[in-house]
Formats: structure tokens, C-alpha cells, sequence
């Protein structure tokens, strides 16, 4: 196994951990924090703005099963990239585009990857997302964690999630673990 990890801002960490979890060479999805300036923050400070932090997902996964530049394309196309601190209705800072990369290796693939995708014209503005080098990971608070699996009933999850998932399964549907 070729263990690597990457972690992504791409808005609130509910809406996007369950597709990663159910990608085949993803090993573990932790919802949490990263990027601010606060030590141990809590889901509220971080929601107040204040705290610096971004709403995360630290992903460990197998490189020897799915790529970095899969898992690129799969975090672009789960979520809008060219909004700047806003992801549907959450909107601040918490919720930015942001990658947090662990070498130089994954920094020249992510802006690849943006350089690819605004070439292709996959958007029709610009993408805005951070790229930026990994800080100190906090993990959120359980309750936060493994959230649609353990709410599936949620209005929220209903409205909001399930309908990534159905287009993620669609779009995705090689990647997706049996």
C-alpha cells in the first residue's frame, strides 16, 4: 500500500465527506480544520469567521489504487470552485476552496489541474481555489463526523447531500467502492 494524504476545503465538510468515502483507494475521510490561526478551534469559533480555519477533509488514501490527479478531479467537480468563501448557502471563509498540500509534488498537480480545467473552459469563471501548504489538522467534533451515514433522514442531508451523492455515482461511477 502506498499510503499519502491530502486535505480539502471545499465548503461544508458534510456535504463532500460521504462522497469520499465512498471512493475505492480512499482509506479514511476525518471532517475537521485547517489553515487558521487558533489553536484546538471549535465548530463554532470556526464558524464565526474568525478563527482563519476552513472546513476540511484530511483524506488518507491509496496511491497505488486511485490517483492524486483522480482525486483532483473528483474535489473539483464535487463542489464550485469559483466561488470565493462560498459554497451554496454557507457562506464565510470557513467554507472557501482550498487545497492543502503535504509536498511539491501535489502543489504542481493541483495547479496543473486548474491550469487543465480553465483551459478546458469546465467553468465559466474563474477558479478561486487556495492552494496552500498543509497546517496543524484538528479534527472536529465527533458528532460531525461520518455525518450522512449517521443521518441519512436529515432534511439537510436530503436536500443537500444525497443529491451530490446521486450525481457523483453518475459522473463517478468507476471510482465508487462495490
Amino acid at each position: 500500500m502506498n499510503l499519502q494524504k491530502i486535505t480539502f476545503g471545499n465548503g461544508c465538510f458534510w456535504c463532500t465527506e460521504a462522497i469520499f468515502q465512498s471512493v475505492k483507494g480512499v482509506i479514511s475521510v476525518v471532517s475537521g480544520y485547517m489553515g487558521g490561526h487558533v489553536k484546538d478551534p471549535t465548530y463554532r469559533e470556526v464558524c464565526t469567521g474568525k478563527t482563519g480555519h476552513a472546513e476540511v477533509l484530511h483524506i488518507e488514501y491509496d496511491a497505488d489504487e486511485i490517483s492524486f490527479d483522480e482525486l483532483l478531479l473528483i474535489f473539483f467537480k464535487t463542489h464550485d470552485p469559483t466561488t470565493l468563501n462560498r459554497q451554496g448557502n454557507d457562506v464565510g471563509t470557513q467554507y472557501r476552496s482550498a487545497i492543502f498540500y503535504y509536498n511539491d509534488g501535489q502543489k504542481l498537480q493541483a495547479e496543473a489541474m486548474i491550469k487543465r480545467l480553465t483551459e478546458e473552459k469546465v467553468y465559466s469563471k474563474p477558479i478561486v481555489t487556495e492552494i496552500t501548504p498543509a497546517s496543524e489538522f484538528y479534527s472536529a467534533e465527533d458528532y460531525h463526523q461520518d455525518y450522512f451515514n449517521n443521518n441519512p433522514h436529515n432534511p439537510y442531508c436530503a436536500a443537500v447531500i444525497q443529491p451530490k451523492l446521486h450525481k457523483f455515482a453518475k459522473d463517478f461511477a468507476a471510482k465508487i467502492r462495490p
